[in-house]
């Protein structure tokens, strides 16, 4: 009786050992393959003298390293859920991991036009921009800030020109405005210039005093003949502001430019300068900068 009971202990513990060999087995063979989704290794960021982590990504063709208190709200990466999306989804959705590959879709800045440099937090231009409010703008003096906003541009099906914008906007002046757009002889600081009704009210004869709908167009064309730069100029009352577009090829991106019209003779240096600040922020795949930032703290 004993040997038996012996023998049925002996085999229940083999079966034991059996089974625990093979969940080893299992769990040693299985685990690795689990690893890599239970944990994604975080991209090197670069910092600022505060600590701060430098928002990253990838902008039309190059991969860039934002200075932390640069951008101007936040950035929106391809995909996110726009501002009035509904809750639930956004509730919803999960952003990839932020790596130096994620497109980014665009963001915003605020460019200094007298000197080329920009708003950051914690860094002196920030003082200048709040002297600048408290002192210029009350007294209707020029404002020498331009407020800025990248558009990463992803699909290859749309042409970077505003060829058909331009052709668009005028056909719908004419038609809703009763608005033609009068291109003038002489050009003004290298743009073709379009003035409404060649620049004159028909209700008073006389030239636009003011009207939100009778801007002041420049466009600037590349060797092509496609319109590579837009830009509107509004004069209704107190309000003397114009809106700058622009493409550029290299990094496949739209800018668009708010400034006071007295800095309208800059316009071709601002495009320059704002891509510098861009080329600053360039950095290699895995997140070595490849220049000095603009704008870092």
């Amino acid at each position: 009786m004993k040997s038996g009971y012996k023998k049925i202990v002996l085999i229940v513990v083999l079966l034991w050992q059996v089974l625990l060999l093979t969940g080893c087995d299992y769990y040693l063979s299985e685990q690795p393959e689990k690893q890599p989704a239970q944990q994604v290794s975080e991209p090197f960021r670069n910092q600022d003298s505060r600590g701060r982590y430098d928002t990253i990504g990838k902008l039309g063709t190059q991969s860039i390293s934002i200075p932390a208190g640069v951008i101007d709200g936040w950035a929106r990466y391809m995909g996110d859920p726009g501002d009035f999306a509904d809750p639930k989804i956004k509730a919803k959705y999960q952003r990839p991991s932020k790596t130096y590959d994620l497109p980014i879709e665009s963001f915003g800045f605020m460019y200094r036009i007298t000197d080329g440099d920009i708003y950051t937090s914690f860094r002196q231009t920030q003082q200048d921009y709040r002297h600048d409010n408290e002192t210029l703008i009350p007294y209707g003096k020029p404002f020498p800030w331009a407020s800025v906003s990248v558009y990463g541009q992803y699909d290859a099906k749309v042409p970077l020109n505003f060829n058909a914008y331009v052709q668009e906007g005028f056909k719908i002046s004419k038609e809703i405005s009763n608005i033609d757009y009068i291109q003038q002889p002489q050009p003004l600081y290298g743009l073709t210039v379009y003035r409404a009704n060649n620049g004159i009210d028909p209700k008073t004869g006389e030239p636009w005093k003011s009207d939100v709908n009778a801007k002041d167009i420049f466009i600037k064309k590349d060797q092509t003949g496609n319109i590579k730069t837009y830009i509107d100029c509004q004069f209704t009352q107190h309000i003397n502001s114009c809106h700058h577009m622009f493409y550029n090829d290299d990094w496949h991106i739209q800018v668009w430019i708010s400034y006071s019209r007295s800095y309208l003779p800059q316009w071709q240096e601002m495009e320059g300068n704002i891509i510098n600040i861009l080329n600053s922020w360039r950095v290699s795949r895995e997140g070595k900068l490849l220049g000095k930032q603009i704008g870092k703290a």
